[in-house]
């Protein structure tokens, strides 16, 4: 009993730190979500070389969940509304625009066979893709497919989004770099505001029944206590965030099997040429909000670019862009996906039952 007890501490110690070790070499590469990713290869390598299955326990899952989601809720403050507010029909026009795209994208993905419905509309939903993964099990899709397919796009995004900035709109970098404010609250502020978030997030979303109670409940508390003040600036650790991250991934990549890879493997050539078109789509849409709203071109691509929203934030401040806008619309979008997404996964499953 001992022996096989310390053979199991073995196997998850093993499996924490090739995650640790791969999203730390993911970051130095300079790809998006390395923490998520070091834990999705990490638990897909164990789930492949080991046939016995293995699983997170349910807890560590609820724990990664409030803190993406108090991260998250974090980007809103005052500033961003206010952006929002100046600029109201058009953002929410874009908004929706791109949310029935991205239905019709995940209508497109499910032309190839063994998609559901909800797994193909999840896995081209365009914006707040960790949001997405998060609450991609809870709602009834194939998170593992959801996962490959959303990171895919913001790979592509963050790979070419300086390119496209400086050859499409002649952006310079260098252009709008500011120092970190010295002032920002330390590490034990960070955490006071994640725990007191995530608890009360998730004990008053369970009680009110808010699916997926464990992301959107502490996501909507610690956007109220940005815009009330009470966070005093606070923000989440990044240890901490990237913690979460590692977690969710391990979750996902534990859960895969062979012929979930290969059946991933079939669909990434349609998958590819869907999200191409996507992120095309989005760009237009980009065009028609600066004409709109009189903002630059490139401010309008970078707002409303499918993913990727820490890349694009850096990008619209090495550029000298007007991050406000940008993050305003951003923000507005990834709130939008997320509220959307139970009842997207609902409408879907009735409208095509088993």
């Amino acid at each position: 009993m001992r022996g096989r007890r310390g053979a199991r501490l073995l196997d998850a110690a093993a499996v924490v730190v090739g995650a640790v070790v791969l999203g730390l070499l993911l970051g130095l590469a300079g790809l998006p979500s390395p923490a998520l990713f070091g834990g999705l290869v990490a638990g897909l390598v164990r789930a492949l070389a080991v046939r016995v299955p293995d699983r997170l326990p349910e807890h560590a899952g609820t724990a990664g969940q409030a803190v993406i989601g108090v991260a998250m809720g974090a980007l809103v403050d005052l500033g961003t509304l206010r952006a929002v507010a100046a600029n109201w029909l058009p953002v929410l026009l874009v908004t929706v625009a791109t949310l029935l795209l991205s239905l019709l994208a995940g209508a497109a993905l499910r032309l190839h066979r063994g998609i559901s419905p909800v797994t193909g509309a999840f896995a081209m939903i365009a914006g707040g893709a960790s949001g997405i993964v998060v609450m991609a099990r809870e709602l009834g899709a194939d998170a593992r497919m959801v996962a490959v397919l959303q990171y895919l796009r913001v790979l592509l995004i963050v790979l070419l989004m300086p390119v496209v900035a400086a050859t499409a709109f002649g952006a310079t970098a260098g252009a709008g770099i500011v120092p970190d404010d010295p002032a920002a609250p330390g590490l034990l502020a960070g955490l006071a505001f994640t725990v007191a978030c995530g608890v009360a997030g998730l004990v008053v979303g369970r009680l009110l029944r808010v699916p997926v109670a464990a992301l959107l409940g502490p996501l909507v508390a610690a956007a109220v206590a940005d815009l009330t003040g009470l966070s005093g600036g606070a923000e989440v650790p990044t240890l901490l965030e990237g913690a979460a991250f590692l977690v969710i991934g391990l979750q996902v990549g534990l859960s895969f099997t062979r012929d979930s890879l290969r059946t991933i493997g079939r669909a990434l050539p349609l998958a590819l040429a869907i999200t191409a078109a996507l992120v095309l789509a989005c760009a237009g849409l980009g065009a028609l909000l600066a004409a709109a709203t009189g903002a630059s071109a490139l401010e309008g691509y970078l707002a409303t670019t499918p993913g990727g929203l820490y890349a694009v934030l850096a990008t619209a401040r090495d550029v000298g862009a007007d991050v406000t806008f940008v993050l305003a619309v951003q923000v507005l979008r990834l709130f939008v996906m997320l509220f959307s997404a139970p009842l997207v996964a609902r409408w879907l499953r009735r409208s095509h039952p088993r």
